[in-house]
């Protein structure tokens, strides 16, 4: 599918938007016809002659290209196909690829669309109840929108208590006929697309903090907000892509509703997933979206939820929604990253150090031992090693920490023992690499090697173990690990 960037769009369900005449509020109701096959929608968009048309639609947070139909000498053309679109918010779009004005796309997809370029807000939609449903709430909303913006505005130019307070109970007012019509829309259309839509849009209310036996339970509100977010939304309703308001609010609920504690987010990923598992085309778009986000995460800890999503969907048969070069990144990265899991024992080391001796990482005694894997060559390497020497000498010495640094290229001996020797390193620090011969031996015998059982694709790569060698912190700054020891160390 074409992805396009597209020009600004007044969407009337978001902006309160339609331009035509003010009209005053109806009973909105619709009645569905039968459902037709395929789809068969004549345009006539004047003054385009002898050219293509376009129509796009929402798709997560971006637009897209899904039909065209060319426009004929009297400027008239059909979007037609044996299969129908995707249910949402769609737009005409001009050869120049402008948007020219939106409309609702349901099951009805039969319909005539009439417009002219230069009198976008005089499009005529015919033969289609649910985009007559629409233009009645566009109009309504566009009215009271423009009413809501003049108060706010006054409510700021206010120079007076009693006007303020006038002003804001006007606010109060208006900001309630307006939510009273969406839910009289959703009420009375329950089976709509329109009624669909604004469900998905809708924010649960903060309910005032209630007391009980006399105390306020100040949690309330987050857990009912948490609790109602979702209410009557289906994820696996397809038609949710193709609006611009979707993927924000699940980003939103993700920001504000859930712990960045990754298995809160296990949990919530899990069930929408499951929910979403029956939509053809939002829950591959959904465990992509997820995929994309927790491989590489925000923050520590995160990538367990990349981890979770491998081994029950991807490792169950999901990877058929890949192709061969995504499959083999994502479990080339799933691999890496199941052996070094906050709380989960290190990986073993048993690496040679600069007089040719083998010391095992498991062999260190210490309460926390640093593991940092760098590259002598790496620019960030020159400027990271020598801080972290500094904050070991400083503080971390007489903490009792250890550190064992890994020069990561076995190659690279003389110029990791120049560097060293011209950083004056402290002599403490276990500085070890891997030999050719053993890295030679782990692969002739089908092994990880430590790169991967580290998850090292940069460096520096700099890992905090506790004193039974488990992941305490990987993937922080240096200021982070030192201000985690800081803390760690007072609970010993």
């Amino acid at each position: 599918m074409r992805r396009l960037l597209l020009t600004a769009v007044s969407f009337a369900l978001v902006m309160g938007v339609w331009a035509q005449k003010k009209t005053a509020p109806q009973k909105p109701s619709i009645t569905k016809p039968p459902v037709t096959k395929g789809r068969n929608i004549n345009i006539t968009l004047t003054p385009l002659k002898n050219c293509k048309v376009y129509l796009a639609s929402y798709y997560g947070q971006g637009r897209a290209l899904v039909d065209s139909a060319y426009l004929n000498e009297k400027s008239q053309g059909v979007f037609k196909g044996p299969n129908k679109l995707t249910g949402g918010i769609y737009f005409v779009v001009s050869p120049q690829y402008t948007i020219q004005f939106d409309l609702l796309m349901d099951d009805q997809q039969q319909f005539t669309i009439t417009g002219d370029t230069a009198l976008k807000e005089n499009a005529v939609i015919t033969g289609s109840a649910e985009n007559d449903l629409y233009k009645q709430y566009a109009a309504y909303t566009g009215s009271k929108g423009a009413s809501l913006a003049q108060l706010e505005n006054a409510y700021k130019a206010a120079t007076t208590s009693a006007d303020s307070a006038r002003l804001r109970d006007e606010i109060i007012k208006t900001d309630k006929e307006l939510q009273d019509y969406r839910e009289d829309i959703i009420k009375k259309n329950p089976t709509s697309l329109l009624a669909t839509l604004l469900t998905a849009m809708k924010r649960p209310t903060v309910p005032a903090i209630p007391v009980v036996n006399g105390k306020a339970d100040s949690t309330y509100p987050y857990r009912f907000v948490k609790e109602h977010f979702w209410d009557d939304v289906l994820f696996n309703d397809d038609r949710l892509l193709r609006t611009p308001f979707f993927e924000k609010k699940l980003d939103d609920y993700f920001k504000t509703m859930v712990s960045p504690e990754p298995d809160s987010v296990i949990k919530e990923v899990n069930y929408m997933l499951l929910m979403a598992r029956t939509g053809k085309e939002i829950y591959p778009y959904l465990l992509t979206k997820f995929t994309n986000k927790y491989m590489n995460p925000e923050f520590m800890g995160q990538d367990k939820v990349f981890v979770f999503l491998f081994e029950n969907f991807y490792a169950k048969g999901d990877t058929m929604l890949l192709n061969p070069a995504s499959r083999k990144v994502i479990t080339e990265r799933a691999y890496s990253l199941m052996a070094n899991q906050l709380g989960q024992p290190a990986p073993f080391l048993d690496l040679t150090d600069t007089t040719g001796k083998t010391v095992p990482l498991y062999g260190i005694k210490a309460p926390f031992t640093v593991v940092a894997f760098w590259d002598p060559n790496c620019g960030h390497c020159k400027e990271e090693i020598p801080k972290m020497d500094s904050l070991y000498r400083a503080k971390w010495k007489k903490y009792g920490v250890a550190v064992y640094s890994v020069n990561i290229y076995e190659n690279e001996i003389a110029s990791w023992k120049h560097f060293i020797q011209d950083k004056k390193l402290s002599p403490e620090w276990v500085q070890a690499y891997e030999t050719k011969a053993a890295k030679q031996a782990v692969e002739k015998a089908g092994k990880a090697n430590f790169r991967q059982l580290y998850d090292i694709y940069k460096t520096p790569t700099i890992y905090l173990l506790d004193k039974d060698k488990r992941i305490i912190a990987k993937q922080l700054s240096l200021e982070q690990f030192d201000d985690l020891i800081e803390a760690k160390r007072k609970t010993l």
